[in-house]
């Protein structure tokens, strides 16, 4: 299995950083209530006194959907709506300890983190364009397809694990009670994005490993060196 972007995404985004990690052996039982009072306590202190559009990573993302022709305010990518969530709610609702612990540390670091269930994965993923064929299956169980060139994360299968790039993920390969290994992508496209993405990859590994002993080993994708095999 492997995951990577485009080359034509790297060419449409010179300023992209993503890192990835697996994480093997999770179980749902873990506790990670500690990291994630930790996390978010650090996402409450950045946005003391102003709001989640105003932290540069944010607005890194909006001028990225702004460039893809998606309105800012209309969809969102996933780190400014926990933001914006958690900022309103005081909180995030619990789902599972490995989502949980990645919300947590997109708050933290106001980038999206994405987690899949492995083993609902066919094949490599890739970040591309979408043609118009590919599948992605709703939360509320309909099928729906992408537009032709969409940004979204395909397996081999020809499903779309998350349409408009970081807006929403799939409820295919969603991390449920078996998720028993997932595939963690971090993405980021401000101007200190390569030290920050490499904070908050080194962070799940040290709270992955915390919460389930696991073994992961982030890595820091670029154009030269784009695919993450596993």
């Amino acid at each position: 299995m492997y995951f990577q972007h485009s080359a034509a995404m790297w060419a449409e985004f010179p300023d992209l950083v993503p890192g990835a990690l697996r994480a093997a052996s999770v179980t749902a039982g873990a506790d990670v209530s500690a990291a994630v009072a930790r996390l978010t306590g650090i996402a409450a202190r950045r946005l003391a006194g102003r709001a989640e559009s105003e932290l540069p990573e944010i607005q890194a993302w909006r001028r990225a959907f702004a460039q893809l022709g998606y309105k800012p305010t209309q969809y969102r990518c996933a780190a400014e709506a926990l933001l914006r969530r958690f900022r309103k709610d005081g909180s995030l609702p619990r789902l599972h300890p490995l989502i949980d612990l990645c919300n947590a540390a997109s708050l933290a670091f106001a980038i999206p983190v994405a987690v899949f269930d492995q083993g609902r994965l066919a094949g490599g993923v890739e970040v591309r364009r979408a043609t118009g064929t590919e599948d992605y299956l709703t939360f509320g169980g309909e099928t729906e397809h992408p537009a032709p060139g969409e940004v979204i994360f395909a397996d081999e299968a020809g499903r779309a694990h998350a349409r408009r790039w970081t807006n929403r993920q799939s409820a295919w390969s969603g991390v449920t009670g078996q998720t028993s290994a997932a595939l963690i992508v971090a993405e980021a496209l401000h101007p200190s994005a390569a030290a920050d993405v490499a904070g908050l990859a080194e962070t799940l590994r040290a709270e992955l490993d915390a919460a389930w002993s696991v073994p992961a080993k982030p890595v820091i994708l670029t154009a030269d060196a784009p695919r993450l095999e596993f």
